[in-house]
């Protein structure tokens, strides 16, 4: 068996898998993002900044409520949305940056060749 499933429970592996399948879309990571940035939001004030449909931003929230990742808290007659755990939001931001300076090595080899 390998070291790394000594150092974890298996749940534990499931549940991390879980994760990042929830974080697995363009648009739910940008739902994220948004809602890192500017707070918690309504589902309109998502639309609005995404520039997607309605139906397409319920759908991406369902899948990051059932994964735990937002929680919907009460704004007088509406729900506006927020990440649920700040260890979300550094994995997100850390999962961005990590792929810009892959981005950044890759662009700066081409110049140079």
């Amino acid at each position: 068996m390998c070291y790394f499933l000594h150092m974890s429970v298996p749940s534990q592996l499931e549940a991390a898998s879980a994760l990042f399948k929830a974080l697995g879309s363009p648009l739910r990571l940008g739902v994220l993002t948004t809602l890192d940035l500017q707070g918690p939001l309504c589902v309109h004030e998502l639309v609005t900044r995404l520039g997607v449909p309605q139906p397409l931003v319920s759908q991406h929230l369902r899948v990051l409520r059932e994964a735990d990742l937002v929680r919907g808290v009460r704004r007088g007659k509406e729900i506006a949305y927020e990440i649920a755990d700040a260890h979300v939001a550094h994995v997100v931001r850390d999962a961005i940056r990590h792929t810009g300076e892959a981005t950044a090595v890759v662009a700066d080899v081409d110049r140079s060749a």
